[in-house]
């Protein structure tokens, strides 16, 4: 069955992942950034970051921003 004769089943499929991948990697990386200690500012960048650089920020907080974090020993 197609959508105005245009999308399938696996078109809505990879669409659906796609959106619920740009919704759902912001939402981790902001979960994991307010819930864990930075030297200085960092907090507030990352979350700028992320914020403002929906796709791209939270890949770069997952490549470069977990390994600032301050460890709790």
């Amino acid at each position: 069955m197609y959508i105005l004769g245009l999308l399938g089943p696996q078109e809505l499929l990879v669409i659906f992942l796609i959106i619920g991948m740009m919704l759902l990697l912001p939402l981790i990386a902001l979960i994991s950034i307010l819930t864990n200690s930075f030297e200085g500012n960092d907090k507030l960048i990352w979350v700028l970051v992320v914020l403002l650089l929906p796709v791209l920020g939270p890949i770069l907080y997952f490549l470069i921003g977990r390994s600032k974090r301050i460890s709790e020993k």
